[in-house]
């Protein structure tokens, strides 16, 4: 099998990177660091055929580009990756910065799951894996533009495997929504969690085992779970007045 993973310079896309290696599936890895690909790289080349591709995902031409260098690999499994967090009151959040992430969160994920799937359903195999949060399942004021962009990854990828469904067609489609995990997010996003994140490699393996499952949503750890269960007896104001509050304390 053939991997494509974005964002897999550090955190979970690396994690996953070198848990797919060990199950003997050849990578294209994306990210923008040079560096960091390339040292990954080398890690993982005695195991697997690796590629590498420094490129700016924020960039429509470049993703493009990206699928034009790639379409000829027949990717097995896409995943999509790449993405950052911005927290602050809506109204004082830096508005080129909010727009960078509405193209990398929002755009380069849709323009690659429409691209790569087109493909794969030609080739009726594959699996395209897109990384959401448990911010996807509610409002987030104080995040509010990260939330709604994870809000739009879950449910184009939920509405996408359905239609995949219908077609009777071997494509899967899931998407990873986590609580808090311990990566880079947390200084980018400038926030810090108030409660014990996940470790980054759990997070991968959990996600893809589950990818390989065809299980469409996946939350790992067992409080996300529990949390996302009793979210949905709650009214949406009750939900965000919360989130608020939790919001609040992390960059406190």
């Amino acid at each position: 099998m053939k991997a494509l993973i974005t964002g897999a310079s550090s955190g979970i896309g690396c994690d996953m990177a070198k848990y797919l290696a060990t199950k003997n599936c050849e990578l294209i890895l994306v990210a923008r660091s040079k560096e960091k690909l390339e040292e990954l790289q080398k890690e993982l080349s005695s195991l697997v055929k690796t590629k590498i591709i420094v490129m700016d995902l924020s960039n429509e031409q470049k993703l493009k580009e990206l699928y034009v260098i790639c379409k000829n690999e027949n990717i097995d499994i896409l995943i999509n990756n790449a993405g950052f967090g911005l927290a602050g009151e809506f109204i004082d959040t830096d508005l080129s910065k909010e727009m960078e992430m509405v193209d990398l969160n929002i755009k380069a994920l849709h323009i690659l799951t429409k691209l790569f799937l087109k493909d794969m359903v030609k080739r009726n195999k594959g699996y395209i894996l897109n990384v959401a949060s448990s911010a996807a399942f509610q409002p987030g004021p104080l995040m509010a533009t990260y939330y709604a962009t994870k809000a739009y990854v879950l449910y184009l990828t939920e509405a996408l495997n359905e239609e995949m469904r219908a077609k009777k067609v071997s494509v899967y489609l899931s998407t990873l929504c986590p609580g808090p995990v311990d990566t880079n997010f947390n200084k980018i996003a400038n926030v810090h969690f108030s409660v014990k994140p996940l470790s980054s490699s759990y997070v991968a393996k959990y996600a893809i085992d589950k990818m390989f499952k065809k299980k469409m949503v996946i939350i790992p750890g067992f409080k996300m779970k529990l949390a996302k269960f009793f979210g949905r007896f709650l009214p949406t104001r009750t939900l965000m007045k919360i989130t608020y509050q939790i919001q609040k304390k992390k960059f406190e």
